[in-house]
């Protein structure tokens, strides 16, 4: 294993979900892509399988050995259906983010319409008491987690930042 290449979530309009990563989340976008060809098809597994992808970074992100860190995927063909999004799910899984001022971004956040499953809560016990974190929901319902590191952490993080 050599580290993680990318995460990627089914979107219903790539057009908006790059939107709304792009304006509210602050990722930058690397290019957008149309795969209307055979050997996407062969890959996931669909004979008539038409797809948009947008590849998307986190600025300022070191990079691996992949040029992005987030890829949205539009199934022009087949169309998919959402179905429940409750994160309770078996499948459903979320993007946790890491923010410097957790009440910043959640107002800023708030201001633009995004809807949060409660306030900024204080994390209590565990490796990351300290800190504090939120759910929210983005672009079709997708869950994320901004995570404010408690102090401690972030200042490990700026220090190997420095080392290197």
């Amino acid at each position: 294993m050599l580290g993680v290449w990318h995460f990627s979530f089914t979107v219903s309009d790539l057009d908006g979900a790059v939107d709304f990563y792009t304006r509210l989340l602050r990722f930058e976008l690397i290019h957008i892509q149309e795969q209307n060809n055979e050997y996407t098809r062969r890959v996931v597994g669909y004979p008539d399988a038409h797809l948009r992808v947008a590849q998307l970074v986190v600025p300022g992100q070191p990079r691996g050995l992949s040029t992005h860190d987030l890829e949205l995927v539009h199934y022009v063909v087949p169309q998919g259906d959402r179905g429940d999004h409750n994160i309770y799910n078996p499948g459903q899984a979320h993007l946790a983010l890491t923010v410097e001022d957790l009440d910043e971004e959640y107002g800023r956040l708030l201001g633009g319409g995004v809807e949060f499953f409660s306030e900024p809560q204080t994390i209590t016990a565990g490796v990351n008491a300290g800190g504090s974190m939120v759910y929210l929901y983005g672009f079709d319902k997708l869950v994320h987690e901004l995570v404010q590191p408690p102090p401690h952490r972030l200042k490990e993080y700026r220090a190997r930042l420095a080392a290197s």
